[in-house]
């Protein structure tokens, strides 16, 4: 009596959606542009954030061809364009200028700092923060932050923090605004102390659309913050204890300035104590 061995079944591969199915997929890559583009329609739609829709318009266009051309010129290949846009929409926002010249400059400066400013293969300035920063220092003559407050309306800074917190939790980022969140109220009150204003005061500029995009952006971008958790915690609580010194020291765009010092030093420290390390040790290791 013989027996017969059957062949395994074959192995059914699945392939990711082709056609309109793989365009209008939706993953984490396109959370951040919806979040940065509902916090630019609530704050225009409610007060008028914008300098103009054409100049925030020339500043996403701006970072976008700047993205495309430096990527393909320098690496070959197309580049997703969510970084770009959300580069592009936040100098819109944040930068306020009757020229057009300053978005044009802030956009292609954010981008080229990618792929000019780089160590072992990262990029250790957020783009955005250096572009802003870089014009508020350069050009304080001609370009000045965005400044404008929700006024007495709560309803629309609950809504971005609200879809932000989500997002940005889904993103596992969440631990990062948390943390500079409770390190600027924490540095208010102590601030509030030494200067005798009072704590509201200290604490309302929290509330107002570019801190939103500060917060939820800039201080989460992933391939501008260390890889370990517990490292993003501690540069989130030094970037609002610089920040609260130099507020100290009426530095009025404390808030960018803070993460342009702190954020590219926290990132060389992390780069280099992770290439010092043996392969395979603990620096081997996922990232907490």
């Amino acid at each position: 009596m013989s027996t017969t061995l059957s062949s395994p079944p074959p192995v059914v591969r699945t392939s990711p959606p082709k056609g309109w199915r793989h365009l209008i997929s939706f993953n984490n890559r396109y959370l951040a542009p919806v979040l940065i583009t509902s916090i630019l329609l609530v704050g225009q739609l409610s007060f008028g954030i914008l300098e103009s829709y054409t100049r925030t318009l020339l500043a996403i266009g701006s970072s976008i061809l700047a993205e495309v051309i430096l990527s393909r010129l320098l690496l070959g290949k197309w580049p997703h364009l969510a970084s770009a846009y959300i580069t592009g929409i936040s100098v819109g926002i944040l930068v306020r200028s009757p020229f057009y010249w300053p978005y044009v400059l802030c956009a292609v400066i954010s981008i080229t700092s990618k792929y000019a400013i780089r160590w072992h293969g990262r990029h250790i300035w957020n783009p955005s923060n250096l572009g802003v920063s870089a014009l508020l220092f350069l050009a304080p003559a001609t370009v000045a932050g965005l400044s404008v407050q929700w006024g007495n309306a709560v309803y629309p800074m609950l809504v971005i923090w609200l879809l932000g917190s989500v997002i940005i939790w889904r993103l596992k980022r969440f631990h990062i605004c948390a943390t500079y969140v409770l390190s600027f109220l924490c540095f208010s009150g102590i601030r509030s102390l030494l200067t005798g204003d009072p704590w509201l005061a200290a604490v309302s500029p929290i509330t107002g659309p570019m801190y939103q995009l500060f917060t939820f952006f800039m201080i989460t971008d992933p391939p501008t913050t260390v890889r370990s958790k517990r490292g993003q915690v501690l540069v989130a609580f030094l970037v609002a204890a610089m920040e609260a010194f130099l507020r100290l020291n009426r530095v009025v765009h404390a808030p960018y300035y803070a993460l342009f010092l702190v954020g590219p030093a926290a990132n060389v420290i992390d780069i280099w104590w992770r290439e010092r390390r043996p392969v395979g040790g603990p620096a081997a290791a996922q990232p907490g």
